[in-house]
């Protein structure tokens, strides 16, 4: 090679390089602000940290006209940026919640409002749920607008309110007042990680589906009176039997095309012979009843193959020396997805069978059905390969819930990957020290980059 051609050569290597680290000094910095801004429900405000994006993507020469903040209180606004595509086909939506669970310095060994780099780890209330999220698609926006980058269709980013808990959730509040802003052919969202298992990665999530959260409240009542004389009637009993009842009954084994994806794919990397031929049975068109054992009692693959009710909180009784008038359990239920809560309440009425106990639902819950896979299954599995090879894309259901039931419910197919990729045996979610590798931090980041790439093409319908 001539000299002439080496110099632009070492030029250009030296010039991404370069743009590299500029592009990790970018996102360690959206992320550090990010968690800096406190947005737990309780003292936070998500409004602060909406505005601080708009203003990075403003800086980086994103039209304002692109971005708007709205909410249903001045400390519970939302961002939404759209990036406008070449076609008008129907965008895809990248959501990540700014709000964060409480964390008190007292019980954290580090500054939880502060970005903390330790031990190859970046520490911060949010790190991991969800403001890593929030800081890969802000940094891999402004990314796309210096490269000159227009995908086919719109990308739309929304960062929002009230996901933990609270009363102004975004993503609801933004489907009823303002649709149009965040309507979609599919949208991006968490849910779903990778696990490293005895140091290797071996499974990258994707969520398609939840379980639906309901509640109901069981209440006995009884016309009570003087303890000294007490009667066969006793609303504390009767309440004890209904509870007994829900504890022995088991929901019928329900699995559908997540779950047993799920199933399939974990079967492949289990290391105890026993437990991965159970996996395997599940999958059959009549499972073997003592595999369907064995896994119903483990409590995630239990919770994995039906609903299930259990009781968390009870009350009753009015005076230790009087019979109680009213006792009540609080029973909450994940349902599997695509089951009404009308027809497990309507099951717990037959198990219990005591028509003087009443069942009443705490509250409307919101149900969604699971979202069709194939629609981002090949480009995760694509981008998957390419930077893991030899990971597998397992399709979960996840047994707790995210905003993405709102989006499903709506008619809006979510789908839960991040890139992310965590020990199986550290998860600190909600936790103390919360926590994400750096390595893994910015790996999550080139695969959102690379993914959004790639569904963002013209091949939805």
């Amino acid at each position: 090679m001539t000299r002439s051609k080496i110099f632009p050569l070492l030029f250009l290597l030296s010039l991404s390089a370069d743009a590299f680290a500029l592009d990790r000094e970018l996102s360690r910095s959206i992320f550090a602000e990010l968690i800096s801004i406190d947005t737990t429900n309780e003292h936070g405000n998500t409004t602060r940290a909406a505005q601080a994006m708009k203003n990075r993507l403003l800086a980086a020469g994103i039209s304002e006209q692109n971005l708007w903040l709205g909410g249903s209180a001045p400390d519970k606004q939302n961002l939404v940026m759209r990036m406008p595509g070449k076609s008008s086909l129907d965008p895809i939506l990248l959501l990540a919640h700014l709000d964060v669970v409480e964390a008190l310095d007292a019980d954290w060994t580090i500054a939880p409002f502060q970005l903390t780099e330790k031990d190859g780890y970046f520490y911060g209330r949010g790190t991991m749920d969800d403001k890593s999220m929030a800081a890969h698609f802000v940094t891999n926006m402004i990314e796309y607008t210096r490269e000159g980058w227009q995908p086919e269709r719109d990308i739309i980013v929304a960062l929002t309110a009230d996901e933990e808990g609270g009363n102004h959730n975004g993503v609801r509040w933004l489907l009823k007042h303002h649709r149009e802003k965040i309507d979609a052919a599919l949208a991006i969202n968490e849910g779903g990680t990778g696990l490293i298992i005895n140091g290797r990665y071996r499974t990258n999530n994707l969520q398609a589906s939840e379980k639906t959260y309901q509640t109901y409240k069981l209440t006995a009542r009884n016309a009570g009176g003087h303890s000294s004389r007490p009667a066969n009637e006793n609303a504390i009993y009767d309440l004890i039997d209904a509870v007994g009842a829900i504890r022995k009954y088991e929901f019928p084994l329900q699995i559908n095309e997540v779950t047993h994806g799920f199933f399939t794919q974990t079967a492949k990397i289990v290391d105890q012979r026993q437990l991965r031929e159970d996996l395997t049975a599940i999958t059959k068109k009549r499972p073997s009843k003592r595999a369907i054992k064995r896994l119903s009692a483990q409590p995630y693959y239990n919770a994995l193959l039906r609903t299930t009710c259990v009781a968390t909180m009870l009350s009753a009784g009015h005076a230790e020396n009087a019979l109680p008038q009213t006792a009540e359990a609080t029973i909450n239920c994940r349902i599997i997805p695509g089951v009404e809560p009308s027809a497990v309440k309507a099951q717990l009425k037959k198990v219990i069978a005591n028509p003087e106990i009443e069942i009443t639902s705490v509250w409307d819950t919101i149900w969604s059905s699971p979202s069709d896979l194939s629609l981002v299954m090949p480009d995760v599995e694509a981008v998957t390969t390419s930077m893991w090879p030899g990971v597998i894309v397992v399709p979960v259901m996840s047994t707790g819930g995210t905003d993405g039931t709102f989006l499903r419910a709506e008619g809006i197919p979510t789908f839960g990957v991040s890139g992310i990729f965590t020990d199986v045996d550290d998860n600190r979610q909600h936790g103390k020290d919360e926590r994400i590798g750096v390595k893994q931090y910015f790996e999550a980041q080139e695969f959102m980059y690379r993914l959004v790439k790639k569904i963002a093409g013209p091949r939805l319908p």
